[in-house]
């Protein structure tokens, strides 16, 4: 690992491999750095990749108080350090960073956002507003699976039956080491609401992805935030679901970015 120092002095770690055009890769919640690695055999022989551990993650520092700011300055940082300019690609609550760092007038060529998280009225129930505190509270107890799940019910929308499989998995061990970082994504999707004005005044191309067999409520999403980017173009993925498999996720980005 390598380390970028972000506006506000935190350490920030990233991982770059490949050679090519620099491809930026901003991961979701619950995840860090390493989700890169399914995809890099797929990408590397066509770009730099570069993954890192967003702030409170992994290797990467914890500076406190959060803000959005911080962790588009975290963007800027790891762009910085491997640039001058980058493309970038998001996913989940990454896919809103990345679009943040985007309407933050970020240095990035290219653009492309999996499955964005914003919450359209009527399509799902909204997190409740004590989301936030609630979390705070279990972080103080250590309480790290009653944060994973909170997290997973209030603010990715699963039902609690999909919650309890899902703890019996084997990556639930690996989430319950990164459930502190699940207050600053709830932080970064605040109410979720769609910046409807802020889209329109991304200038670059972007890609839209969603899955076929994704949340109805998520696919609409992508279809909106799709419609308000002016020089955005939407794909949906037949029969994916939330996180597409590499192997049709990674033609998609090779197509677009290489272009």
């Amino acid at each position: 690992m390598e380390f970028a120092r972000s506006a506000d002095g935190t350490r920030i770690a990233w991982q770059r491999g490949g050679t090519g055009p620099l491809l930026v890769i901003v991961n979701g919640a619950l995840s860090d750095h390493t989700t890169t690695d399914v995809l890099r055999p797929l990408l590397e022989p066509h770009f730099t990749v570069v993954g890192f551990d967003r702030r409170g993650r992994g290797e990467s520092g914890d500076t406190r108080p959060y803000a959005l700011k911080r962790e588009v300055e975290d963007v800027a940082a790891v762009i910085a350090a491997n640039g001058p300019g980058a493309m970038v690609f998001g996913h989940s609550s990454g896919a809103v960073l990345a679009l943040e760092a985007a309407m933050h007038g970020l240095p990035i060529t290219k653009l492309a956002v999996n499955e964005p998280p914003y919450i359209l009225p009527g399509t799902r129930p909204l997190p409740g507003p004590e989301v936030n505190g609630q979390l705070a509270l279990l972080a103080k107890a250590d309480d790290r699976d009653g944060m994973v799940e909170l997290f997973l019910r209030e603010e990715v929308g699963l039902p609690g039956a999909a919650v309890r499989q899902m703890e019996q998995s084997p990556g639930w061990p690996r989430m319950l080491e990164l459930a502190p970082s699940t207050r600053y994504d709830a932080l970064l999707l605040d109410r979720h609401e769609v910046p409807r004005t802020r889209l329109t005044g991304i200038g670059i191309r972007t890609l839209v992805l969603a899955g076929g067999a994704s949340f109805p409520w998520i696919v609409t999403t992508a279809r909106t935030v799709a419609g308000l980017v002016p020089r955005a173009e939407l794909r949906i993925l037949p029969g994916q679901a939330h996180s597409p498999a590499p192997d049709v996720l990674c033609p998609e980005l090779v197509s677009f970015f290489g272009s």
